[in-house]
Parts: structure tokens; C-alpha cells; sequence
């Protein structure tokens, strides 16, 4: 009679053996969600600049990692992406001139950068190549790919160099901070220059220097007061708006030669 028991016995413990693999849960993979507490800035005229905070949420963090600071955020702020034309200027005959030129199609006119470490500790730099993370790992188009990839490198890194000198793009090292093992907070500037229209934040994640995933919300920044009535006439009845504009132009004109005439 043992064997036929000892048999019956064994029938459950294979079936867990069998079944335990396939029931067994996969660690569930980290995410982040970023928020703004508003979905769009109106500025005016007399806009200086300002530091934008983002919060956002890591869901499904290891505790481990997390207490071990293994954990990375960068955060971005892309303003509209438009055409771009740099040019190089050279002295001819004691006089500043345009020599030659460059057209980018479709770039971040701003661009800011807040992280919680330098980019270069926190990842690899083709990684960061890969995702067009950063300013100078923004892929800048040509308008016109036959010319050499010298010159389009050099009118690049102009590119970059103006953009970073009139404060559109930026870089704020520490401006990501962890308030707990899940949540943070980022701090990105705004130019006193920065374009109005839609503007996208982003935000990525990373686990001990891989790339784990992003997430993105998107802003609007525009004109508030006068400058906006005449922004919104300007683009909606723009034939009327350049009657009007030399009209006064002409105006103007007639007026001051009256009050400045010599009799």
C-alpha cells in the first residue's frame, strides 16, 4: 500500500514544481510621469526670465537602487522647433560682411536642461547621441546635405555656441532634486528671450547610467496685454496690419518733418 500512497503524494508536489515557473511574477520595470501645475505662461513685455519647476513621479522604483542613488532624471524644456540661418561674417576691405551661410531646418529655438547630475556621470555619451539628449548632442539638420560635413560641423557648433551666449540654451547641473525615493522636482530656466508657442517637457529616466524610459507634457508660453492684441492682429489680418504699419510709418514721418522744419 506505500507505493500507490507514496505515488498519490508525489502527484501535487509535480504539478507545483510544473506550475511554479509559469505562475512566478516578473519584477515590475520603473516608469516616471512628470506634471505642470499650469498648461500654459503668459509673459509680457518686460519678462526678465524665470525658473519653471516640474514635479514628477518615479512608479515601480527599487528600494535599493533608490536608496543607493543609482537612480538619474534629466529634464528638458523644448521650445518650437523653426528654420535657422547662420551665417559667417568676415572683414572685407575694413568692412563686416556676410560671407557664407547655413540653413537648419527644425531647430529648438530653447532649450533647457536641468539634471540631477553632470550628463557625463550619468551616462555614456552615445547614449546620450542616441536619444538627441543635451545640447550639443541635438542633431541639427542642414538644409543642404551636399555641402561638407566640415562646414556643416563648424556652422553647428556656432549654432550652439550663439544659442548658449543669448541664454535659449541652458544647462542647470543639481536642478533635479529626489524630495523621496519616488517623487522629484526639476528647475529649468526660461531666457528672458524665450520663443512663445508650444514648448514640450521631457523627462528621462535612468538606472545606474541605462536608459529606462521617458515622459513627456507639453506647455505653452505666450504674449499677455498690448503685446498680445498686436502679435494675435499681426498673424490673423496681416494684409491690414502691413496697411497700418506703413501708413504710420508715413505718418510718423510727416509729422516729425512738421515739428523739426527749419523755417
Amino acid at each position: 500500500m506505500a507505493g500507490p500512497r507514496a505515488f498519490a503524494a508525489a502527484i501535487p508536489l509535480s504539478m507545483l514544481l510544473a506550475l511554479s515557473p509559469a505562475t512566478a511574477q516578473t519584477p515590475p520595470v520603473e516608469s516616471i510621469q512628470i506634471g505642470l501645475s499650469t498648461d500654459a505662461i503668459s509673459i509680457t513685455a518686460g519678462f526678465s526670465g524665470a525658473d519653471l519647476t516640474i514635479f514628477g513621479s518615479l512608479e515601480n522604483p527599487d528600494p535599493l537602487i533608490a536608496r543607493q542613488g543609482r537612480y538619474d532624471v534629466v529634464v528638458v524644456l523644448e521650445g518650437p522647433p523653426r528654420p535657422v540661418v547662420v551665417r559667417r561674417k568676415d572683414r572685407v576691405l575694413g568692412v563686416w560682411v556676410n560671407l557664407d551661410s547655413e540653413t537648419f531646418e527644425n531647430v529648438p529655438v530653447s532649450y533647457s536642461v536641468a539634471t540631477t547630475r553632470p550628463l557625463q556621470d550619468i551616462a555614456e555619451p552615445a547614449k546620450y547621441k542616441q536619444l538627441s539628449l543635451g545640447a550639443q548632442n541635438l542633431y541639427m539638420k542642414p538644409a543642404d546635405e551636399t555641402d561638407s560635413p566640415a562646414t556643416i560641423e563648424e556652422f553647428t557648433a556656432a549654432l550652439r555656441d550663439r544659442k548658449a551666449a543669448t541664454g535659449l540654451y541652458s544647462e542647470n547641473v543639481g536642478g533635479v532634486q529626489f524630495l523621496s525615493q519616488n517623487l522629484f522636482r526639476a528647475t529649468v530656466r526660461l531666457a528672458p528671450n524665450v520663443p512663445v508657442g508650444t514648448h514640450k517637457a521631457r523627462a528621462f529616466l535612468f538606472k545606474s547610467g541605462m536608459f529606462v524610459k521617458e515622459s513627456s507634457a507639453q506647455l505653452e508660453i505666450r504674449k499677455s496685454g498690448f503685446e498680445q492684441s498686436v502679435f494675435r492682429v499681426a498673424h490673423d489680418y496681416s494684409f491690414l496690419y502691413g496697411v497700418f504699419a506703413i501708413s504710420l510709418a508715413m505718418l510718423t514721418g510727416w509729422l516729425g518733418r512738421l515739428i523739426f522744419r527749419k523755417d
